[in-house]
């Protein structure tokens, strides 16, 4: 019996430490997982706060000190008008020499949002109702409008360059003047240069493929267009983006390498024209990402491991060296039945549930001194033993069998009935009887006989308490005893009334 009790406290101290083990140890990678996952996303944070602030920083300056190219574009653009007053004719026009005397180069964009005439000679034939439908509408408001608009950084469509444009409306409203200033050739870009600093964030974080600026058209500031053209899905992330100010990211491709498309959108505070709204897209390596969290997985994996076996080793040194003190606190040394304060606390409990009739027995060996007088106290011993194993092979699965003391036994028979507990007396008193005749022919018979008298106590007939119970159980046992020993007696009251049942 010490031994399943042992196996038991085994099982139940592993199960423990499993529980506590695996409740720490996932809660740290959890932990861990969402520390990675927030770094992660602070690097991301960190890498658009750079950009930003250095586009920012960009268009202050110009803000501050670039008015003068404002002022130029805008006497450029009067100058030309006024020629166009004078030679309406763009045929007869030179623009190189208006290049070279204005210092900005010139293009002519008739009422279809068409180049028809340019200094730049590659963007001649440009559509912008095909290729900038944004742009597009911007130019007819300015055309109606008939002011001067000066735009903050754009995009030179055929070399990427960042540049500076302008418009103005000719007087009779069929065309617009369209001056462009190359912004990368002055000081204050070379100074603040974002496109360098998104170089320099590129090769600071191998996780991060590319840094794109996007214009309202979704072209890269610094890229031609025909090399930094989105695909569908990215100009439905990036429009998304754009209308909703909302960041977007998007699962796809990049040099066929899998990657996460991060948009964010940027506002300036320093410019008014069709370029105030930009797009970051920020192309990244999610793999890295995930190769860290699963490295951390395999961590955790092989540290659970090592922590389980040691709490299963904790545990079988703790239950062996806890399973006897602890066993020997509710059970009996000699016949390995539960004690006296294991009864207190079982009866307790089954009469707290109150789950239909419970019967007590309390079962005495009369005469047991006569075993350990004449044949010494290890056959005494010995017959303390079998009287335990006689009761446990007449109990029932639910009943408990208890060593109350000395020569004492008693028996919890829950859930039964007056019938049944009756029953079971008789049969406990054949069946220790049996034990007891083995001892017999060492006896002196004249001396007397060694017999079993068992009292019986109900709940919640005779009681609701355990110590009522048990009062009521002596007085029948002792009952039992009077009239002649080797008998059960139920509890009835008084002892005109009771009635005794012979074996």
């Amino acid at each position: 019996m010490n031994s399943r009790f042992r196996l038991k406290l085994s099982v139940v101290l592993i199960l423990f430490a499993i529980v506590i083990s695996l409740t720490i140890a996932t809660a740290d990678y959890i932990k861990l997982r969402q520390q990675m996952v927030r770094n992660h996303q602070l690097q991301l944070q960190q890498i658009e706060e750079t950009v930003v602030h250095t586009l920012r920083t960009l268009e202050k300056s110009y803000f501050l000190f670039g008015k003068d190219i404002t002022s130029k574009m805008k006497a450029g653009s009067l100058y030309l008008s006024e020629l166009y007053r004078k030679q309406p004719s763009f045929d007869e026009w030179d623009f190189q020499a208006l290049k070279e005397h204005l210092g900005f180069d010139v293009y002519i964009i008739n009422e279809h949002n068409v180049i028809t005439h340019s200094s730049f000679k590659e963007d001649i034939g440009m559509d912008f109702n095909k290729c900038c439908k944004k742009l597009a509408a911007a130019l007819d408001e300015i055309r109606a409008s008939g002011e001067f608009f000066d735009d903050g950084m754009d995009i030179e469509q055929h070399t990427g360059a960042v540049k500076k444009y302008s418009y103005m409306a000719t007087h009779d409203r069929k065309y617009l003047i369209q001056l462009g200033y190359s912004l990368q050739d002055g000081d204050i870009f070379q100074e603040l240069d974002f496109l360098k600093t998104i170089d320099e964030l590129i090769r600071k974080y191998p996780s991060i493929y590319d840094i794109h600026v996007l214009n309202i058209g979704g072209l890269a500031l610094g890229k031609p267009v025909e090399t930094g053209k989105l695909t569908k899905e990215r100009r439905l992330a990036f429009e998304r983006t754009l209308a909703t100010g909302q960041t977007t990211e998007l699962k796809s491709f990049w040099e066929n390498q899998p990657a996460i498309f991060r948009y964010v959108h940027y506002v300036s505070e320093y410019d008014e024209g069709t370029t105030k709204n930009k797009v970051l897209e920020i192309i990244y390596n999610g793999q890295e990402l995930r190769s860290l969290l699963e490295e951390n997985k395999k961590t955790f994996i092989f540290r659970l491991f090592i922590v389980l076996s040691i709490t299963v080793v904790m545990s079988l040194m703790i239950s062996r060296w806890l399973a006897k003190p602890m066993y020997l606190a509710f059970h009996d040394s000699l016949t390995g039945l539960k004690n006296r304060a294991a009864f207190d606390e079982l009866l307790d409990a089954i009469l707290k549930k109150n789950k239909g009739t419970t019967a007590v027995l309390m079962i005495d060996i009369d005469d047991f001194k006569l075993v350990n007088d004449r044949l010494g106290h290890d056959k005494g011993d010995q017959l303390l033993k079998d009287v335990a194993k006689s009761i446990l092979a007449i109990a029932r699965n639910r009943d408990i069998p208890i060593r109350w003391g000395g020569d004492e036994f008693a028996l919890i028979m829950p859930a039964t009935n007056e019938q049944e507990a009756e029953q079971t007396a008789e049969k406990l008193i054949e069946e220790i009887t049996k034990s007891i005749d083995h001892f017999e022919q060492f006896l002196v018979q004249e001396k007397g006989k060694v017999t079993v008298s068992i009292g019986i106590s109900l709940a919640p007939h005779h009681g609701t308490d355990r110590a009522t119970l048990c009062k009521k159980a002596d007085i029948a046992l002792y009952e039992a005893k009077e009239k002649g020993k080797n008998r059960y007696q139920l509890y009835s009251g008084t002892a005109e009334d009771t009635d005794g049942e012979e074996t």
